[in-house]
């Protein structure tokens, strides 16, 4: 059983700033392989890019660093996959870490990007090299993306960033449907203060109620944006050996979600403390 302090560590080290990950790309390639039905993980060690497949094309959840591109390429085909079939970009949220590479995979593919739009502002700002951001379509709460008889359901679930956004999806194996989770981040960055935020006021009410809003999602599969989020690595390692570990199902799903809400709060604990102390003299 995980610890409550493993399960910390690991959300610290994923949750570093963004403006410190800007500074250099550590990252590591890491196998690409099948989650589940049409799902397939083709980022890095420690950045989830995940490619949706279907009859009509593809659909790619994040591009990360844009240094990465080249690694998600190759990765989509190692798994038999054609790169330039990509038509749909999504993007869990708008960090360079995440969304750097978006204007190499439109270039490379001609692959329609989408952003929540709350963090368009954001999104626009990421400008490697000084290349415009693309946004084709801004999404809102709810919204669908189809391709190839394959949905998706963009959910807002604001604190990581102001338009940090769930993804939902159905996905079949065998002759069982599961339901598919993949949120954004799950708690705002490392050295983000959540409490006097000027930047973002209500940061940690948006994050309160993300915990609460991901639990009423049905969920078989729980995925994210970084590895660590859903332990990716040490399920990979269990890939062939039984049945997938990647289905954990509802309770499971939810034990992910009470890990980091417990995080999250100790932190609120934290810097609720900090900002009562008297101002020393």
């Amino acid at each position: 059983m995980r610890t409550k302090g493993l399960v910390f560590a690991l959300l610290v080290a994923a949750l570093a700033p963004a403006h410190l990950m800007a500074q250099g790309n550590e990252d590591k390639p890491f196998p690409p392989h099948k989650v589940i039905g049409n799902i397939y993980f083709v980022g890095t060690d420690t950045h989830s890019s995940f490619l949706v497949t279907t009859p009509a094309g593809y659909i790619l959840i994040d591009s990360t660093y844009e240094s990465n591109v080249p690694w998600i390429r190759d990765s989509v085909e190692k798994l038999g996959f054609k790169f330039t079939d990509i038509k749909i970009l999504l993007t869990s949220h708008a960090h360079v870490d995440h969304c750097e590479g978006d204007a190499m995979v439109k270039e490379m593919t001609g692959a329609t990007v989408m952003i929540m739009d709350r963090d368009v502002p954001a999104t626009q700002a990421i400008r490697p090299e000084g290349k415009p951001h693309p946004i084709d379509r801004i999404l809102h709460h709810l919204d669908r993306v189809t391709l190839g008889g394959v949905a998706l359901t963009a959910h807002l679930t604001p604190g990581h960033t102001e338009g940090n956004t769930t993804w939902t999806l159905k996905a079949t194996e065998g002759d069982k449907s599961y339901d598919v989770v993949i949120p954004g981040s799950i708690s705002p960055n490392g050295m983000t203060p959540v409490v006097n935020n000027k930047a973002y006021p209500y940061i940690a009410e948006d994050s309160l109620f993300m915990y609460k809003y991901l639990r009423i999602l049905p969920c078989d599969v729980m995925l994210g944006s970084h590895t660590p989020f859903y332990h990716m690595q040490e399920k990979y390692a269990k890939l062939g050996k039984g049945p997938n570990p990647f289905i954990s199902g509802q309770q499971g799903c939810l034990a992910d979600i009470d890990g980091w809400e417990q995080a999250f709060r100790k932190r609120l604990a934290e810097d609720q403390k900090k900002a009562s102390a008297p101002a020393t003299q």
